[in-house]
């Protein structure tokens, strides 16, 4: 079969599947990505050369309970109230888990990036695999649900803009950089990012959440023009984290001397290929969230 229609059918029955899953249910939301957790821990665990079993058992255990937890606080909040008057004792429970949870995937993001600019580590501590696989892998599939569920209630539409403006990133930096490119971003990691077609993904993505922001006003008129500030400041997020987390993920496989991390999507590669990004942003993009909350 040719690569390029392969890599194009790959990629359709992918986005299919991820939108499917997505607007069909929470539930079906939740299995997808578990589903692809337990794949992106195979693919890590193969990368950076440690047992997979323990890790793949202990990274369900994490995902299922947290997620479970957050979501069963969120759908019985006013029964728990009525009932027991004992809410605001679980919400505070849950606000310190994710608090925990999120410093300590942001220090491992902040040691991701440490990583990334000492050229002479070619080898990992076995003490550093495990704090990766933690940080870098497995917590961000749970801020990925948690940012599901915006402020309120689980919201298909948060994940799906996300995507949109990652996907719109990625396209137009690859577009821009391939047509005008010229300066290298991080030539010794990937020869081809260039920082032109890094600005000019961040352009695009900027373009593509304005427009997704003027969709959430005009769908719903609750929604304030505050809407259009937090959708291009996210798209910004996305444009320099997701650049990121793609440069982290690369520097993990020319350590391990591979092209991909994986051969589960033809003509794409592994799973962590199609979300290093993603990844990368959910801590901080719930982060983001948690401030947009806190402010308001």
């Amino acid at each position: 079969m040719n690569e390029t229609l392969k890599r194009g059918i790959s990629g359709a029955v992918y986005i299919i599947l991820l939108l499917v899953s997505i607007l069909y249910s929470t539930e079906t939301f939740f299995i997808l990505f578990g589903i692809f957790l337990i794949i992106a821990i195979y693919e890590f665990c193969n990368l950076i050369q440690i047992p997979k079993v323990f890790p793949v058992i202990f990274g369900v255990l994490l995902y299922t309970t947290v997620t479970l937890v957050s979501h069963y606080n969120k759908t019985t909040t006013e029964t728990i109230n009525q009932l027991f008057n004992t809410n605001l004792e679980i919400s505070i429970n849950i606000q310190q888990l994710d608090i925990v949870l999120l410093v300590i995937a942001l220090v491992v993001s902040i040691k991701c990036i440490l990583f990334l600019f000492y050229d002479n580590i070619q080898k990992i501590s076995t003490s550093s695999k495990y704090l990766y696989l933690l940080g870098y892998i497995m917590l961000p599939f749970v801020f990925i649900t948690k940012i599901s569920f915006g402020i309120n209630d689980y919201n298909p539409k948060i994940i799906i803009g996300l995507f949109i403006l990652i996907w719109t990133n990625d396209t137009f930096a690859y577009i821009v950089g391939k047509s005008i490119g010229r300066t290298k971003l991080f030539e010794k990691i990937s020869p081809k990012k260039t920082i032109e077609g890094f600005l000019g993904g961040i352009l695009f993505a900027v373009l593509a959440g304005y427009l997704i922001s003027k969709y959430y006003i005009k769908a719903n008129p609750e929604f304030s023009d505050r809407s259009i500030l937090i959708w291009t400041s996210i798209a910004v997020i996305v444009g320099i984290a997701g650049t990121i987390g793609d440069l982290i993920e690369s520097k993990f496989k020319r350590i391990a001397g591979v092209k991909d991390s994986g051969s589960i999507m033809p003509g794409h590669g592994g799973i962590l290929d199609r979300l290093d990004s993603v990844i990368f942003v959910a801590p901080i993009i719930f982060l983001f969230y948690q401030i947009l909350n806190y402010v308001s």
